[in-house]
């Protein structure tokens, strides 16, 4: 599961679809942008609290992942626990590739 998600993430920021870290998920989201939110399994306490707040005001829904910022950053190429999925076809996949 892990390694098709980890790929797909990848296809999706070739694309141009993802917003990485804290500030530009925040303002995805704020802006309405943001189909939905990922965070990695080892993202601080204090973060994902922060974090959740805001995409709970925006309406986004929320997926903790069972990967760690580490392996996210080698598939996406920078070390992030925050993506911001903004496109609507994209995070239907990555639902289905959660659920998996």
């Amino acid at each position: 599961m892990n390694d098709k998600l980890l790929s797909f993430l990848g296809i999706a920021r070739r694309a141009g679809r993802l917003s990485l870290g804290f500030d530009t998920a925040t303002e995805a989201m704020t802006k309405g942008r943001s189909k939905l939110l990922l965070l990695a399994c080892d993202l601080s306490a204090r973060t994902k609290r922060s974090i959740t707040e805001t995409a709970q005001k925006s309406g986004t829904q929320t997926i903790v992942l069972n990967i760690p910022m580490e392996q996210i950053g080698i598939s996406l190429g920078k070390v992030t626990g925050i993506i911001s999925v903004n496109d609507e076809g994209f995070a239907e996949k990555l639902k289905t590739l959660c659920a998996e």
